[in-house]
């Protein structure tokens, strides 16, 4: 049957040959008519205007009388029902959740005649979306006239399928193939001949959301010819479904037949409950081997291709000889570890050409051996090194289906039954292809996940910076946990940056949202922050200036953000905020935590806002707590909440940072926990910094005035220094490198006095400030240059060494490596 052309689900007037016209009437969730097309306007008497997003069973009459006495013979008689009957009205209610059919005669006022027969067909949908039921109509009038047609032509046309003939040799299924697309405007013709072909095999139709997604929908195979023929037919499937013989009274073939495709239909039904609860690749491999045995199959072997397995992109290329296949899955109804030693998961291995398995993942078809030979089992057993399989394979019936998705062969299971069970058939070959398209969606479900997330969790760690856990004056420690429900992949960020005077800069921030966008937006603004840092800005100054370069890239995002200076010789932090939640500083001397009191300010991305900056004032052991919104909020709960408890558990004793930062993530899930809210769904970024400070007696400084002869003076106090500290091994190196730094900067710098500090912590550092703007350069000098090799000389001693500009000028800085105590 097909539907005419109009856009809205409407069909032509007439009724052509081999041509039904249809109602179509789509039911939302709530039980709302969402869809009503003319021709249900035509059959049941209400305007679409006057239809949609009214109820359901207000529209569709449930009340009447049908008569038995027709003479729609082929079809056999109807039960009878009031109006459109009982099944489809718990269809409208919901309380059905399989395909009903059904018919009868009922009373539409604008039709010409009182009384109008109703073929109708419920299927409920599952998939994206509200939509809920959609319910097909016919006139059997119409219907009456094509059978009778349809007989005398002898066509074999038996049994009513809702919109389609049953058996191949029905008239119009070309044509049917080629109106599939005006139903369905995104399906090709190819697409619809696929379909079609499948309907008049498998009996049943197949509603497509997409081309990678596909949905089966059962009719009620025919209409039963009496109430007792319908409970007749469900006691046959109850004992067909439990092994039992059929009762005397069932000896219709007509009904072996029903029972046969009732009893796989719903087989399927159950396979697709039971796969895909989950999108981890290695739990859904289990739930599909373990779907089909034993109802199925007394053993099923899973095989998948090695990129599927290494959660790589999707395969490229038909597989061939050299293609390596994981053996993933192994479940069975034998004696316990029979096929563990002679088949082990976890093994790899290609399949010859001549295989039953080689056909089948190269033609994407499934393949049956009724029942496998002594030489087929002694063939396919000489592919096991040293390990004899035939005993496990011998006699027993294969069915070899493909796991496919998006037309690739993803792996293939080979499914076998004991040799005492009845072989496998066509039907079966039929049901294990319909069984493997269902389980390689869902598979490639799992490897899409999986693979998204193994790229999420790549870039979330490209983009985090690997934080020392030691800076000049202070221990640091850092958390980042992905969010666990809104993907892996978010716009939280911290990080430190060396500054000029032992000083390190502390950045915690959020880009607002989730997802790769997120992200990059994160490492865009993360890398401004490290290279304005290393400018020594003032924080408000960064944040203002990180403020307009969001600007420039574009209003789509915004961002928080709260920057921190650590002075260890001043013991002072310089903090800045942009809307983000302020610092707990936990004191020393009391062991208190409390939240810094900061000006708030407006995320970066506002614009036009100013930004504050203040200076607080620590000691020695005061730790600062630095994090993003994920862990102390949630939906529901009020903020307050999850800063109270960041202050209280920040505060609590810990052996170590890393100790430190557990207890506060645990203390925060406790509290969410118990009030109710569920899992953390946003990530987080936790960084913690105890501020030890550096010691008067750990810092030296001079001031040299810009003479030539202040160099040799340089060496000398850094001599002398060195070995006042005990470092007397370090004393010529440090010597060196600083004659070369004094004697650069004498040189360059305009007015300003240089400045030379030392800095005894875990390492040595060395600074030489000037009031020149110009950074040095590394250079290559010739054998007959007489300058150039300076800083050669410090980037070859040096552990570490770098410049950076500073308000005043710039600061070149070294580091050596101190002597093992």
């Amino acid at each position: 049957m097909n539907r005419g052309t109009e856009r809205d689900g409407a069909v032509t007037e007439h009724a052509a040959a081999g041509r039904i016209p249809l109602a179509v009437v789509v039911v939302d969730r709530e039980g709302l008519v969402s869809h009503w097309s003319s021709g249900a306007r035509r059959l049941f008497g209400a305007a679409k205007e006057d239809a949609i997003g009214r109820p359901a069973l207000d529209l569709l009459p449930v009340s009447g009388a049908l008569p038995e006495d027709d003479d729609l013979s082929p079809y056999g008689a109807y039960t009878a029902y009031d109006g459109l009957g009982h099944d489809l009205e718990s269809s409208l209610d919901g309380r059905l959740f399989y395909p009903a059919a059904g018919r009868a005669r009922l009373t539409v006022p604008e039709r010409d005649r009182d009384r109008v027969d109703v073929l109708w067909w419920a299927y409920p949908l599952v998939g994206p979306g509200p939509e809920r039921l959609l319910v097909l109509g016919a006139d059997v009038g119409g219907l009456q006239q094509d059978a009778r047609d349809a007989r005398d032509q002898g066509t074999g046309f038996e049994r009513v399928a809702p919109g389609f003939a049953l058996h191949t040799d029905f008239p119009g299924a070309e044509e049917l193939a080629g109106k599939l697309p005006e139903i369905l405007p995104s399906m090709s013709v190819e697409e619809s001949a696929r379909i079609v072909g499948q309907i008049l095999e498998l009996g049943y139709p197949v509603l497509e959301f997409s081309q990678s997604d596909r949905v089966p929908v059962t009719p009620d195979w025919g209409v039963p010819r009496r109430v007792e023929r319908r409970a007749r037919r469900e006691r046959a499937a109850r004992a067909a479904a439990e092994g039992l013989p059929l009762p005397q009274e069932y000896d219709d073939g007509e009904d072996l037949e029903y029972v046969a495709v009732r009893e796989r239909l719903e087989f399927l039904n159950e396979v697709s409950g039971r796969i895909g609860t989950s999108l981890d690749l290695a739990q859904t491999i289990i739930e599909v081997s373990k779907a089909v045995v034993p109802r199925f199959t007394d053993v099923a072997g899973t095989y998948l291709r090695e990129q599927v397995v290494a959660g790589e992109g999707f395969p490229d290329g038909v597989p061939d000889t050299t293609t390596m296949w994981h053996r993933v899955a192994v479940e069975h109804t034998d004696e316990p570890g029979r096929w563990d030693d002679v088949v082990p998961v976890g093994e790899a291995m290609p399949f010859p050409a001549h295989t039953p398995f080689f056909q089948c993942m190269t033609t994407g078809e499934p393949v049956l051996v009724p029942r496998i030979t002594e030489e087929m089992g002694h063939a396919i057993a000489s592919q096991f090194d040293k390990r004899d399989i035939r005993p496990l394979i011998t006699h027993r019936s294969m069915l070899v289906v493909p796991l496919k998705a998006r037309n690739v062969v993803l792996g293939f299971m080979i499914l076998l039954r004991h040799p005492e069970r009845p072989v496998f058939n066509d039907m079966d070959r039929v049901t294990g292809a319909e069984l493997a398209a269902r389980a390689g969606l869902v598979l490639d479900n799992a490897r899409m996940y999986t693979y998204q997330e193994s790229v999420a969790e790549t870039l979330q760690d490209s983009m985090l910076p690997h934080i020392p856990p030691r800076r000049a004056g202070c221990d640091i420690a850092t958390r980042y946990l992905p969010g666990t429900l809104l993907g892996r992949v978010g716009g939280d960020w911290f990080d430190t940056v060396k500054l000029p005077g032992a000083r390190t800069a502390l950045v915690v921030g959020d880009v607002m949202g989730h997802g790769l966008n997120s992200a990059a937006m994160m490492g865009q603004l993360r890398t401004a922050v490290q290279t304005m840092a290393a400018l020594d800005l003032p924080p408000g100054r960064l944040l203002r200036n990180l403020d307009d370069l969001a600007q420039r890239l574009g209003d789509t995002y915004l961002a928080t953000c709260l920057y921190a200076v650590y002075d260890p010789i001043a013991s002072e932090l310089h903090l800045a905020n942009a809307g983000h939640i302020p610092p707990v500083l936990v004191r020393a001397d009391d062991g208190r935590g409390e939240l810094l009191d900061l000006p708030t300010g407006a995320p970066i991305g506002v614009g036009g806002v100013p930004f504050e900056a203040v200076r607080v004032r620590v000691r020695p052991g005061d730790r600062i707590v630095m994090c993003t919104d994920g862990l102390v909020e949630v939906r529901g709960e009020d903020i307050g909440v999850g800063l109270a408890t960041l202050c209280e558990s920040a505060a609590h004793p810990a052996a170590s940072m890393d100790d430190a930062c557990d207890t506060i993530i645990r203390a925060l899930a406790v509290t969410f926990s118990k009030a109710g809210r569920g899992g953390r769904k946003d990530d987080v970024a936790l960084l913690m910094a105890r501020l030890n400070g550096l010691a008067p007696e750990d810092v030296a400084e001079w001031r040299l005035p810009l003479d030539p002869v202040e160099v040799g003076r340089a060496r000398a106090v850094v001599r002398e220094q060195m070995h006042e500290w005990g470092l007397a091994t370090l004393a010529y190196t440090a010597e060196v490198l600083v004659s070369e730094l004094v004697t650069n900067a004498v040189r360059h710098s305009h007015s300003r006095p240089v400045e030379l500090r030392l800095v005894r912590g875990d390492t040595l550092l060395c600074e030489v400030d000037d009031d020149d703007h110009d950074l040095p350069t590394l250079l290559n000098a010739g054998s007959g240059d007489e300058t150039g090799r300076g800083l050669r000389v410090v980037s070859t001693l040096a552990r570490e060494w770098g410049t950076s500009r500073t308000s005043a000028g710039k600061t070149v800085w070294f580091e050596l490596t101190l002597p093992r105590r």
